[in-house]
C-alpha cells in the first residue's frame, strides 16, 4: 500500500510514492564527502561544502512523508583526529548550517537539536546551538538532531558515570541499575529508538554513532556519496524497510499473531 506524496513545496519530487509503513526515526552516516571532492576535481573541503547543501532537501521530505525525528552524524569524537585545516573547515560549515537551517526550521515547524561532547567545543558554536535548541524547543513537525562531536562509547559512559554518581550520593542502589535506568541517560532518551539507519559512500559499518539506541535498527547502506544521495533513494529504501519484518527477539510467527490479533481487534 503506498500513498501519493502531493504536490507541496516540500517535496523535492511529486512523483514519489511513500509506504504506509514507515520508520519514526532516520539515522544517517553522512560519509563520501572527501572521495566526491577528489571524484569532481574540486579542492577537499568543497566535498563538504556540497555535502552540507545535501542535507535540506532531505530534511523537507522526511518532514513532508512524516518522519518524527531525522539524526545525522555531523562530525564524530574521532574526527577530532583529523588535520586541524579540515577541523576548522567542519566548524565553521557547522556553524553555517545552523544559520542556514534556522528559517527552515520556523517555516516547516521542526525541533533542532544537538548531541555529542559539547565541551570540546568553542564557546561561541555552543552558544549557537543552545540558542537554535531554544528557538524551536516548542516546534513539533519533526525533530532534526545534529550529532556534533559524538560518539557512540562516549555517550553509553557518559551514561554510566551518570548512574555512578547517582550511586555516590545515596540516590539510586547500584542493584537497581537496569537496561532501563541506563537508557534513561543517554542521549535522546526521550525520542524513539532508531529505526533505520543509513550509511552513505560505501563503507559496512556504524562507526559509533548511536550504538545504544539503534539495537535493533535496520541498516542500510549505500555506495553513493553524501552529496550526491537524494530523497529519490531515501524513498526506495523506505519501501525496502516497510518490506522487512521487525522481530525484537520474538519469532516470525509471534510476529505474525500479534499483527493478526491487532487486526482483529481494529476489525471488531
Amino acid at each position: 500500500m503506498t500513498e501519493p506524496v502531493s504536490s507541496n513545496p516540500l517535496n523535492p519530487d511529486d512523483s514519489l510514492t511513500v509506504p504506509a509503513v514507515l520508520p519514526k526515526h532516520i539515522a544517517i552516516i553522512m560519509d563520501g564527502n572527501n572521495r566526491y571532492a577528489k571524484a569532481h576535481g574540486m579542492a577537499k573541503g568543497q566535498g563538504h561544502v556540497a555535502g552540507k547543501e545535501s542535507l535540506d532537501p532531505l530534511v523537507e521530505y522526511c518532514v513532508k512523508i512524516g518522519i518524527e525525528v531525522l539524526t545525522v552524524f555531523a562530525f564524530s569524537s574521532e574526527n577530532w583526529q583529523r588535520p586541524p585545516s579540515e577541523v576548522a573547515l567542519l566548524m565553521r560549515l557547522l556553524s553555517a548550517t545552523i544559520t542556514e537551517q534556522m528559517p527552515r526550521m520556523q517555516k516547516y515547524n521542526i525541533r533542532l537539536r544537538f548531541i555529542g561532547d559539547r565541551s570540546q567545543l568553542s564557546e561561541e558554536l555552543q552558544a549557537q546551538m543552545a540558542d537554535a535548541e531554544a528557538k524551536t524547543a516548542a516546534h513539533g513537525a519533526m525533530t532534526l538532531v545534529i550529532a556534533i562531536s559524538y560518539g557512540g562509547q562516549w555517550d553509553i559512559a557518559n551514561a554510566a558515570r551518570q548512574l555512578a554518581q547517582q550511586v555516590a550520593q545515596g540516590t539510586l542502589a547500584a542493584e537497581d541499575i537496569t537496561v532501563a535506568t541506563l537508557g534513561q541517560k543517554v542521549q535522546l532518551a526521550d525520542v524513539p529508538d532508531v529505526d533505520m539507519l543509513i550509511r552513505t559512500g560505501g563503507e559496512y559499518r556504524i562507526s559509533n554513532f548511536l550504538l545504544w539506541q539503534s539495537a535493533y535498527a535496520e541498516l542500510f547502506f549505500t555506495d553513493t556519496l553524501w552529496p550526491d544521495f537524494a530523497a529519490k533513494e531515501l524513498n526506495s529504501m523506505l519501501f525496502e524497510f516497510s518490506r522487512r519484518q521487525r522481530r525484537f527477539g520474538k519469532t516470525s510467527e509471534q510476529v505474525e499473531g500479534s499483527v493478526q490479533s491487532s487486526a482483529d481487534t481494529h476489525a471488531k
